[in-house]
């Protein structure tokens, strides 16, 4: 078992706020860049992760991560989580979100065919609940 190396917050704060990329930190502290990363999280300098598991539910298959739904999922899910993404992206997301809310559908997923568009619940829809929390934190 590797020894804990210690990182000293202070400076690896004023460090990274010159400018140090990750590379150039783990070389000024002796470790590795997975180390720097961790010290980051530990002081506080990190953003917190996003949780996609609301706007992804299942298990997705490596082929069906990058996929048009796949990403349209977690762009509303960021913008929801107020993380600012590109507005291209964004309007992507929103747009495809509308359209199929406005045609009353939903998005289901299935391991072996991906996602389909299917008629969405009469409790609601997965695609219709993003949409409104991603329009509601981007009028806040």
């Amino acid at each position: 078992m590797g020894r804990k190396a210690l990182i000293d917050h202070e400076e690896l704060r004023r460090l990274a706020g010159q400018g140090l990329s990750n590379a150039e930190l783990a070389a000024h502290f002796g470790v590795s860049e997975s180390g720097v990363l961790q010290a980051k999280r530990a002081a506080g300098l990190s953003k917190p992760m996003l949780d996609h598991s609301r706007a992804i539910p299942w298990k997705l298959e490596r082929a069906h991560g990058q996929s048009g739904p796949a990403t349209n999922l977690r762009n509303l899910s960021s913008i929801a989580q107020g993380r600012a993404i590109p507005v291209e992206k964004r309007n992507t997301a929103l747009r495809w979100a509308d359209r199929l809310v406005a045609a009353g559908l939903d998005i289901d997923y299935d391991p072996e065919t991906g996602f389909t568009e299917v008629p969405a619940s009469p409790e609601g829809s997965l695609v219709g609940r993003l949409s409104a929390e991603a329009r509601a934190a981007l009028d806040t």
